[in-house]
């Protein structure tokens, strides 16, 4: 089947009872068993749902993984993967990830004596030098978070397996529409499935697909055991966001780049970060391992901090507020708000100054969206 089919179908086949062709959303906590220790599958919510089975079977194969565990959200997902780890363990990432997960590395794993080295991940070179003995996982962006820097995932795949360590990729940027690492040699892809797969804003969720039996034992174990499982209502409005996932993902593309574009010659605009652009630098290795440029684009405003402020107060269409990927449009500035957990000095030095403006393009029409960004701007 191909992916599109498989988004309506796959763990989504007619409940036996009743012949609903709509996963039912099981809302129970536990499950009555016949006699001890003898039951139909389930003993617990926090263990298993059939909802939450769907779900996690469906997105393992829109992923290309044999093995799926969806989580409460995106950092339920990155807290559980990490706590696979132990203390002394070493962990080389992305310089430019999104804030909660520097958060969650920086002022929570390190307490519990997790190590971590962040790097430009688009250079090899530099992923090389930052390994250690006791590195035992790399950690990619690809786009990053709100630089939109690109990393060459086969690349960085093939030296992880060279020297034992896993790769991870968070592709919530791209969705499995548009890019699966696991297909380029990475072991584990995540999600923070609030995003493009739910689709609508109207529900947090994570997951994390691997071909590994191993790394899936330990994570389901870990799943069940630290608890940050979603609710089967939360599972059932994912899997329902996933039915459309192809299609919108192919307005937000097509918009995007039209928008970028635009941006790329507005006189108020410094200039833009999209992998859709010929000009960016991470545009061929992106076009080798993605079918789009994804929906995000962040750009510079002349002006300074005035200027962007005033710009993401003036627009319309475009809602000021955090998260991406929705059907609605969105617009933030990382240094107040997404990324605001990292301290100023690593933000300037990354790239992510007071005029840096991230826009998440929605399903909207593109004229509407164009005009709405041209009022904005002219406050700026």
């Amino acid at each position: 089947m191909r992916f599109q089919t498989r988004a309506i179908h796959v763990g989504q086949e007619p409940e036996s009872k009743t012949g609903a062709v709509v996963v039912p959303i099981f809302q129970t906590s536990t499950y009555a068993q016949a006699a001890p220790g003898v039951h139909k599958g389930h003993e617990y919510s926090r263990t298993s749902n059939p909802t939450r089975d769907a779900l996690q079977e469906c997105l393992a194969s829109l992923e290309s993984a044999r093995h799926g565990l969806a989580f409460a959200s995106g950092m339920a997902a990155s807290s559980t993967l990490l706590l696979a780890l132990s203390s002394g363990d070493h962990v080389v990432s992305s310089d430019d990830v999104y804030g909660g997960t520097f958060r969650v590395f920086d002022k929570v794993m390190r307490r519990h004596g997790l190590e971590f080295t962040q790097v430009d991940t688009s250079s090899i070179d530099a992923v090389r030098a930052a390994l250690r003995p006791a590195t035992k996982l790399v950690w990619v962006e690809s786009p990053t978070n709100p630089l939109l820097g690109i990393t060459d995932i086969a690349a960085v795949a093939t030296l992880c397996r060279e020297r034992g360590i896993t790769l991870v990729v968070d592709n919530t940027f791209m969705s499995p529409a548009l890019q699966r690492p696991l297909e380029l040699g990475a072991d584990l892809v995540l999600h923070s499935t609030t995003k493009y797969i739910g689709g609508h804003s109207d529900v947090v969720g994570g997951f994390i697909g691997t071909n590994s039996a191993e790394w899936h034992e330990r994570l389901k174990f870990l799943q069940n055991a630290a608890g940050g499982v979603p609710g089967p209502f939360d599972a059932w409005l994912t899997l329902r966001g996933l039915k459309t996932l192809a299609l919108r993902m192919e307005t937000h593309c097509r918009s995007a780049l039209q928008i970028a574009e635009w941006l790329s010659t507005h006189e108020r605009v410094e200039n833009v970060l999209y992998p859709g652009l010929a000009t960016h630098p991470g545009h061929a290795v992106h076009a080798r391992q993605a079918s789009g440029g994804g929906g995000v684009i962040s750009f510079r405003v002349k002006g300074g901090l005035d200027a962007a402020r005033r710009v993401c107060s003036a627009t319309k269409l475009f809602f000021l507020a955090e998260s991406l990927g929705g059907v609605e449009s969105l617009i933030e500035h990382p240094a107040i708000m997404t990324h605001a957990s990292v301290p100023v000095e690593q933000r300037t030095a990354r790239g992510i100054g007071d005029n840096l403006i991230r826009i998440s393009v929605g399903i909207e029409h593109l004229e509407d969206l164009r005009a709405d960004l041209a009022q904005a701007l002219a406050h700026a």
